[in-house]
């Protein structure tokens, strides 16, 4: 068992991971001021939480796009579990392709969904991934990571429509009742949701126009759940996609 985490914008995903088997996922909030035993606090009471024996996890590893808090948690591990961290990163083996203009400044967060993605699913393929950016992965059919498309994420979207109109206030991303909404608060539930999940649809279509075939769809990440169940095309859903990377890539490197 390995405790495998991913360091994004807004939120910390952590979970026990082992072959076929996930213990838990939770979240704490990305805070780039916590100190390495504050960090370390909240992450052992995540653990004793769930109950696991912190003896019984083998090592660990961390991807993150937030590199001032990338060490600082790597050390907080390191007091609780008292074994290397590996980072996700230069020097570290992936066995993923990437052809882009310069591989290395592809997210860490994003090889992890790859690794996952092609252990898991059929290329060629799209996945999404739904935190505070949305980002989109393309792997073609002989598992290359050819490229994709980074566009401002669901919550990023509905802070910037409530803060730029003062007749709009703060809503939650929950399905409205119907699709025309009646009233200002219908209408931007009906927005968000229904043009982030034809989003999904028009760009698996215009992906598949491009490669010329027909694409395995995947969608991760904190929001995902909300807006899948409301697109056309079939997307798997993979809440745990990334911390199966992470295990995949630690597996590879131990």
């Amino acid at each position: 068992m390995i405790l495998a985490i991913d360091i994004g914008n807004t939120n910390i995903v952590l979970g026990c991971v082992e072959e076929g088997r996930t213990h838990f996922i939770e979240r704490l909030s990305t805070n780039k001021t916590k100190l390495e035993l504050e960090y370390a606090i909240d992450i052992k009471i995540v653990l004793d939480l769930y109950n696991i024996d912190k003896t019984k996890i083998e090592g660990s590893i961390i991807s993150s796009v937030v590199p001032q808090v990338t060490s600082v948690v790597k050390t907080a591990v390191e007091k609780i579990i008292k074994k290397e961290v590996l980072v996700v990163g230069p020097g570290l083996k992936t066995g993923l392709n990437i052809l882009m203009d310069n591989p290395a400044q592809l997210g860490s967060d994003l090889v992890a969904d790859a690794v996952a993605g092609i252990a898991e699913y059929k290329p060629p393929m799209v996945i999404f991934d739904m935190g505070t950016a949305t980002t989109v992965s393309v792997i073609d059919a002989r598992k290359n990571y050819i490229g994709g498309m980074i566009y401002p994420g669901i919550e990023i979207s509905l802070n910037a429509l409530t803060a730029n109109a003062s007749q709009l206030q703060g809503i939650g991303i929950e399905a409205p009742k119907r699709i025309i909404g009646k009233n200002t608060i219908e209408c931007m539930k009906s927005g968000i949701l229904y043009v982030n999940a034809a989003g999904l649809d028009g760009i698996i279509e215009r992906l598949e126009e491009e490669m010329g075939q027909p694409m395995t769809a995947v969608a991760t990440g904190g929001l995902a759940g909300k807006i899948v169940p409301y697109c056309k095309k079939k997307i798997i859903l993979d809440d745990e996609l990334l911390l199966k990377g992470l295990q995949v890539i630690y597996n590879k490197n131990r």
